[in-house]
């Protein structure tokens, strides 16, 4: 390793709670920036309620803010806010997830603070975005997977939708603030300015869709995929399969490996069979197919379905739960799984993010445990400048407030 990380000398201030902000900012520490988290008092993040819980200590916050500094500070008492002002002043970016428009009332939405710092980059997450006729709709990830098709789609046919078990539009949202933060900061090499970033959870889970809009809009309207079950009826064969001791995918969608697929499972004449040639014939006649490749399953325990796959490189995998994930030899050979000492919670073990570069150890910033609450105030408050004793005085008046007060 010898770069130094690639946001080293960054100052982002993460003024976020729940998910999709703190992602983001957990990525841009990782990649080497100084990300410091600001929580109200007493009871800082709304998440760090969230279960699962060690020693009081929330692993949803854990997760989602190691490598941070912390400041826990009054915005309601003029010094507080005084302070998060001259704080502002010396970031480079700045996030935020609250309805659009509540911070302007601070005096911390864009305009106020690229006025004072024309060179911030500044980072809004929210439901439904900044414009629009439902920009002022409070909103959760639920809410944007609803409304973005994505649901309507998952699930057998005639059941409500299930709710998906992981927070797929706030992470992928996050996902795309890293990218567009990191951007923004490369423009402003070239402009000598910071920009707005306006995400949407809604947006950023209609952009998903790589195949429903366009066979909605390309169908002239005729076309509007919905929920399939366990396989894709225009991608035969790709879908779940259930064997004598658990479940499995298979993706035999390719000729190739249909063919392949079909020989291990039904004999010559049934590769043979041009009916199932390409992927338009093979979607035509799925009913006659699939009764045949659940049979095989079916009569197999899942380690041999996948020796058998396996064998004739067929695309398989067993559904794991997440015991086995975290016992998964490749996760572990990648380092996925992190431990950290955190000094409330004790040894703690939790997923990395999938950062892999090759002259960068982007490990270094996620061995930092997420802060306790107020953790750094009084070093954060001395870098802006304050004197010990304006310090102790803050602390006193509940101004700052750390839990280790």
């Amino acid at each position: 390793m010898s770069q130094a990380l690639p946001l080293t000398g960054i100052r982002v201030i993460d003024y976020s709670h729940f998910l999709a902000g703190p992602y983001i900012g957990r990525c841009l520490a990782a990649l080497g920036a100084e990300v410091i988290k600001v929580e109200r008092p007493t009871e800082g993040d709304a998440v760090r309620q969230h279960p699962y819980h060690v020693n009081g200590q929330s692993g949803y916050f854990m997760q989602q803010n190691m490598g941070k500094k912390g400041l826990c500070i009054n915005l309601k008492d003029p010094r507080g806010l005084a302070l998060m002002h001259k704080l502002t002043d010396s970031a480079d970016v700045f996030i935020e997830n609250y309805r659009p428009g509540v911070l302007n009332k601070l005096g911390l939405g864009y305009k106020s603070l690229a006025t004072r710092n024309p060179g911030l980059v500044y980072c809004s997450i929210s439901a439904y975005g900044h414009t629009g006729p439902d920009s002022h709709r409070a909103g959760f990830g639920l809410i944007a997977e609803a409304k973005s098709g994505i649901m309507h789609m998952v699930g057998v046919p005639g059941e409500a939708p299930p709710i998906l078990r992981i927070a797929l539009g706030d992470m992928y949202t996050g996902s795309q603030g890293v990218g567009l933060i990191c951007a923004a900061l490369l423009g402003r090499i070239k402009s000598g300015r910071g920009q707005h970033i306006d995400l949407a959870l809604y947006d950023c889970l209609v952009s998903m869709h790589e195949y429903a809009v366009q066979c909605y809009t390309l169908s002239g309207g005729v076309e509007v995929p919905v929920q399939t079950g366990h396989d894709l009826p225009t991608s035969t064969l790709y879908g779940v399969f259930r064997a004598t001791d658990g479940d499995l995918v298979i993706a035999a969608q390719a000729d190739d490996a249909w063919k392949r697929l079909a020989r291990l499972i039904g004999g010559e004449a049934f590769a043979a069979d041009t009916r199932f040639y390409g992927t338009a014939g093979r979607n035509k006649h799925r009913l006659e197919i699939l009764p045949v490749v659940r049979a095989w399953t079916e009569a197999r325990s899942v380690t041999e379905c996948l020796q058998a796959l396996d064998a004739i490189d067929v695309p398989c995998a067993k559904i794991q739960r997440i015991d086995e994930v975290v016992a998964d030899p490749q996760i572990i050979a990648r380092g996925m799984m992190i431990e950290q000492d955190h000094p409330v919670a004790g040894k703690i073990k939790l997923p990395n993010l999938p950062f892999r570069m090759s002259d960068c150890d982007t490990n270094a910033i996620t061995a930092v445990p997420a802060p306790l609450l107020g953790q750094h105030n009084r070093s954060i408050a001395a870098d802006l400048g304050y004197a010990p004793a304006e310090i102790d005085a803050l602390c006193a008046d509940g101004v700052l407030y750390s839990e280790a007060d």
